[in-house]
């Protein structure tokens, strides 16, 4: 695995739930202001597409990015289009995310996947780790036949993690990671969530970045919703201490360094 992944540590905040989340504070990190943008809500428009890509324009995707609410996750799509050499795609979602658009010429949370499917000329495996299968089963089968699916279940789980220690997962990979895959004692998302103990995605994690070169990656799952009394709940602490511990996972696999070290 490489070493060193370069790129550094963005915050696109559109709700301010990270104004609440103490690992957010650590030096170093660069926040981008996306709470003044329009049409960028669940569904993207074209306006919005545009002032995103103009504020990401002077980052690589390299890195490691933490993209709000499970609402914005379609910015994946935006931080792999960076990406100009092959690479593998491997999520961590408790929803497949390949729903078809309710309207045209705009990309959505519920259906980024797909586009990225079909438009991504440089992507060549994509697995996702967590989905409800009833929810796999509603994806279109020519569609369905071009990803690879480990369900929110425990054999789905282990068998992501024999494959991945068998070093089926094709380096470099890009991660992205829904939180909305876990299990709620574990974190508090808005949506609905799986069954996946976070212990258990630290682990199969592990497993990949022991054996494969990490290009980038992005978190989102912040559970916005509760943002009007956030400070007095106990899901900003909870947030905020398991973004710091993907935090230091990842930076640990990618360079040997800590949260601590990279931050300052």
């Amino acid at each position: 695995m490489e070493k060193q992944m370069r790129g550094k540590i963005v915050l696109m905040n559109f709700t301010g739930v990270y104004d609440y989340e103490a690992f957010a504070r650590k030096r170093g990190m660069v926040h981008l202001d996306c709470t003044h943008l329009r049409g960028t809500d669940c569904y993207c428009d074209a306006g919005g597409a545009a002032a995103l890509r103009r504020l990401m324009a002077p980052f690589p995707p390299e890195g490691i990015h933490f993209i709000d609410s499970g609402d914005y996750h379609y910015l994946t799509k935006f931080w792999t289009d960076k990406v100009e050499r092959p690479f593998s795609l491997l999520v961590f979602d408790h929803h497949p995310d390949m729903q078809a658009p309710r309207y045209g010429g705009v990309i959505s949370c519920g259906g980024w996947v797909a586009d990225v499917v079909r438009q991504n000329p440089w992507v060549r495996q994509v697995c996702i780790v967590g989905a409800d299968g009833r929810l796999v089963d509603e994806v279109p089968a020519t569609l369905r036949a071009r990803v690879n699916f480990f369900c929110g279940d425990e054999g789905g789980f282990e068998a992501a993690r024999r494959n991945f220690a068998a070093g089926w997962l094709k380096g470099p990979v890009y991660l992205s990671i829904d939180k909305d895959v876990l299990l709620p004692r574990d974190v508090r998302t808005d949506w609905d969530q799986g069954a996946l103990p976070l212990v258990a995605m630290e682990d199969v994690l592990r497993t990949v970045l022991e054996r494969t070169e990490l290009l980038g990656a992005d978190i989102c799952g912040e559970c916005s919703a509760a943002l009007d009394y956030f400070e007095e709940r106990r899901e900003a602490a909870q947030s905020s201490r398991v973004n710091g511990d993907l935090l230091d996972l990842l930076l640990r696999a990618g360079s040997g360094r800590s949260a601590a070290d990279y931050c300052r």
